[in-house]
């Protein structure tokens, strides 16, 4: 039998996949399976439906778990796998990796890959220890460029890992609410004066653009909020620099660092028949030897807990595991109603535009709440 999957076209995405994949021999294994890629922002570009109905697996984010319920394309892990092989994939992935799949009282993906936001600098242009709280990171953009990550989703993104530190995860008190207009109006007054002494070349860059700049280049010295990529840690050349990455900033030393979810998921979908022998290899991904060496050697990033407290990976990695563990325990999960993608599109435009035009915080805000209630947000 032969599966085809779709995943995206960056080294931590498609490498241990594919290679995990070229192990098998159909005539031992009993099946096949091919991985395609394409660009990150082609998973939102592109249906989710319209996808599952091409691809029997699916990598994707969780802020697509509303939209793919509502079009019935993705079957749950509950129909697949036993209570306790779930229970146990709860027990040992990292932070809400797992839960951040749950909606509608199933889960809807395998956490393959974990990341979230966190800090990201050049050791070599920051005299000391990296800065810990926003305070710190503000101080420092006055003599050091800094840089915030604003590009595509990402100035929603960093806004609410701003607002999570800040003590209040956007929709998580009154899910009708996004976010009260104190809170946010202290978020766009950070986002505000960091980004009015950013290089203007970053802005449009995304996550592995900005990492890739700061490797090249000596223009950004550090980035407050970025989803980390392991792949930046350790360069494959001695052309570019290293990036160091640390927990994501708090607003106050030993409060809770701001951070919102990332990571992808495998999903199979609707079109799926899978037999037993995949899902075996699907079980194999998730399991301590695929996490803890083969994904890690092969460019990926592991969902496992202990993964990311593994001494071996931490070596190889120049400690990007461990450094940031603690950010990706306490990471906020966004809204992933059907409809969440278009309002974090909208979101992030108004802010941007919001910056960029030195607009009033509260008339932003109100553009940004009048987005989420027409968008269909719920819990």
């Amino acid at each position: 039998m032969q599966y085809l999957g779709l995943t995206w076209d960056h080294p931590r995405g498609y490498n241990a996949l594919a290679a995990a994949a070229a192990r098998l021999d159909p005539s031992r294994d009993g099946f096949a399976l091919s991985w395609q890629k394409q660009p990150l922002e082609g998973f939102e570009a592109h249906p989710i439906a319209d996808l599952c109905a091409r691809y029997d697996l699916v990598v994707l984010d969780h802020p697509h778990v509303g939209e793919a319920v509502a079009a019935g394309c993705l079957q749950p892990l509950e129909w697949l796998f036993s209570a306790d092989e779930i229970a146990a994939l709860e027990r040992d992935t990292i932070g809400p990796c797992l839960s951040s799949y749950r909606y509608d009282g199933q889960h809807w993906a395998l956490p393959l890959d974990a990341a979230t936001q966190v800090m990201a600098y050049r050791a070599d242009l920051i005299e000391g220890a990296a800065p810990s709280t926003w305070d710190e990171v503000i101080a420092l953009s006055k003599r050091l460029p800094v840089a915030l990550s604003l590009a595509g989703p990402h100035a929603a993104l960093t806004f609410q890992s701003i607002a999570t530190a800040f003590g209040e995860p956007p929709a998580h008190g009154d899910p009708q609410v996004f976010v009260s207009h104190d809170t946010g109006a202290a978020v766009l007054d950070v986002m505000a004066r960091i980004a009015s002494r950013s290089p203007s070349i970053v802005w449009t860059l995304n996550p592995i653009g900005m990492l890739g700049h700061m490797a090249r280049s000596r223009t950004v010295a550090l980035c407050p909020l970025i989803y980390g990529y392991v792949n930046y840690a350790r360069p494959a050349h001695s052309e570019v620099a290293a990036i160091s990455f640390a927990n994501a900033p708090r607003q106050t030393v030993g409060g809770r660092p701001g951070s919102t979810l990332g990571g992808t998921g495998i999903g199979i979908s609707t079109r799926c028949k899978p037999s037993p022998e995949l899902l075996n290899h699907l079980r194999w991904l998730m399991s301590e030897g695929a996490q803890s060496c083969f994904i890690p050697s092969h460019e990926g990033q592991p969902s496992r807990r202990s993964s990311w407290h593994n001494g071996a990976v931490n070596e190889q990695w120049n400690g990007f595991y461990q450094q940031t563990a603690e950010t990706l325990e306490k990471a906020y999960v966004r809204p992933r109603f059907n409809g969440a993608i278009a309002f974090q599109t909208r979101c992030s435009q108004l802010i941007r535009d919001g910056l960029a035009e030195g607009r009033p915080h509260r008339a932003v805000l109100d553009d940004i709440q009048h987005a989420f209630s027409r968008a269909g947000a719920h819990s």
